[in-house]
């Protein structure tokens, strides 16, 4: 990726650029980058800094302002580069006194290059400017860095390292390289466990993504069969093989219906049963500051999950990141770029969004080319309801064929998969209290005593029922489930 974004400059440069914003939270590797495009178009590189001044003779330090008017003083052939841009962009003088420039730039093979993490171009530059990103590393280039570093290690552990090590930085992988290393004296299976571990820690300082266990698969699902089927077919679908066949990248589908109903648990299951790494989105957390726009920290979550793809990029109550959205025209921008993103991406990362109320989503989200499909799933069916119990009591150690589900599903008629769940543990309880193991009669007396969701939000689910009926595919192919609709 630092290639292409050398090539990209260095094409910038023969164009006549003039002003060239290149994002990157790399300063090193961006410089070296930069360093390369300009070798190629045999320019020099000076660097500018407000504590240092340009590179070359220390002068312009202090304000943007005094480093445009070093730079007007340097007349050969050149690129500028402005660290921490994204800092000092908003003086207004020196942005003035750099569109004065503009053709001097140009008459003397000048380029000014504003770095930083991420750059919001003022209005009176934004025709001016073109922009470069700098991606985080891919294997190629993790996989010759981690090489030079360990020059005697096996292919196999050089590669298994390379993807622990996706989604970090450069310098944060040959850190997180060498420290693993150290702790398991070698590269092998304990120090890649120990990289794994440590990439989690490092990426906790994207607060809108982390990343999640693969707990349970499709399997730990009761019903939903119709969706099943649908995410077995695209199993493949994400190699070569699938390009060659003609096949577009499975771009993700978008799950909507009552809570409870098992919308996440499916979403985390697809990373599981594909073996691809899970990781969240936090639309909310973006857009609550911590110390990142929401630009950047949009833009560096789908930047590491891009690295680390193939990969299953999960974001749940998305209706609840539009609200946010929606609070000022600024987030309503944010949120523009985020869904040409889900529409544009080309590497593949599955997103798996989950949703409980249709109203607070836009229609430009439900338009076709964001997600593959889009899934209702409703309470579930008496097959179904038999099915969660069975898993649920499964799970914790008993024959489900010891007890009438047949008649518990009856029973438990609008309870929905997390309420069963709950009714399973309730009765659990009280057959632990009292020192005995559990019976039907403990599974009946809890769905008895369980309020249902539906009870409460009645005519909502109505409503949704309603909207899906004509806009939205059964995730379930139980005949019951779709008497529903009707």
């Amino acid at each position: 990726m630092a290639k292409e974004s050398a090539r990209e400059l260095a094409l910038m440069i023969k164009a006549g650029w003039r002003l060239v914003a290149f994002e990157s939270f790399e300063e090193e590797r961006a410089l070296r980058t930069i360093e390369a495009a300009a070798t190629a178009c045999e320019r020099s590189v000076i660097n500018w800094s407000v504590a240092s001044g340009l590179s070359n003779t220390n002068q312009g330090a202090g304000s943007f302002d005094e480093g445009v008017r070093a730079i007007a003083a340097v007349s050969e052939p050149a690129l500028f580069v402005i660290l921490d841009a994204h800092r000092v962009i908003d003086d207004l003088v020196a942005v003035r006194r750099l569109r004065d420039m503009l053709q001097m730039l140009a008459e003397r093979k000048q380029i000014v290059v504003l770095l930083g993490p991420t750059i919001e171009v003022p209005a009176e530059l934004a025709r001016e400017v073109a922009h470069i990103e700098l991606a985080l590393p891919r294997a190629p280039e993790l996989e010759s860095l981690f090489k030079r570093a360990i020059e005697s290690a096996p292919a196999d552990l050089i590669d298994d390292a390379v993807k622990a090590a996706l989604g970090l930085t450069s310098g944060e992988a040959m850190r997180v390289l060498r420290k693993s290393c150290t702790a398991a004296d070698g590269l092998n299976t304990s120090a890649i466990s120990l990289m794994i571990r440590e990439k989690r820690q490092a990426l906790r300082r994207t607060p809108s993504l982390a990343f999640h266990e693969q707990e349970a698969g499709l399997a730990d699902i009761g019903g939903l069969d119709e969706l099943k089927r649908w995410l077995a077919e695209r199993r493949r679908a994400f190699g070569g093989e699938a390009r060659s066949f003609g096949l577009p990248m499975p771009r993700g589908l978008l799950l909507l219906g009552v809570q409870g109903c098992g919308k996440s648990l499916s979403a985390k299951a697809v990373a599981q049963e594909w073996q691809f790494p899970l990781l969240r989105l936090d639309l909310a957390a973006a857009f609550g500051g911590g110390g990142q726009s929401p630009e950047a920290a949009i833009r560096e979550a789908t930047s590491v999950a891009e690295s680390i793809a193939p990969a299953v990029l999960w974001i749940d109550e998305i209706e609840k990141g539009f609200a946010a959205s929606g609070q000022d025209g600024h987030s309503s921008r944010v949120f523009g770029s985020f869904l040409t993103w889900l529409s544009e991406k080309k590497s593949p990362v599955f997103v798996v969004a989950t949703a409980n109320d249709v109203t607070q989503l836009p229609p430009e989200l439900l338009r076709r080319g964001r997600f593959d499909e889009l899934f209702f799933v409703d309470l579930p069916s008496h097959g179904e309801r038999m099915e969660i119990l069975s898993i649920h009591l499964r799970k914790r150690g008993r024959d489900p064929l010891q007890f009438d589900l047949d008649d518990l599903a009856s029973q438990a008629n609008r309870l929905s998969g997390a309420e069963l769940e709950q009714v399973v543990a309730a009765a659990l309880y009280t057959a632990f209290a009292e020192q005995r193991d559990v019976s039907y009669n403990d599974l009946s007396n809890a769905i008895t005593e369980t309020v249902p969701l539906y009870e409460t939000y009645e005519e909502k689910i109505k409503e949704l029922r309603d909207w899906a009926r004509t806009r939205a595919r059964s995730a379930t192919i139980d005949a019951k489930a779709v008497n529903l609709f009707s």
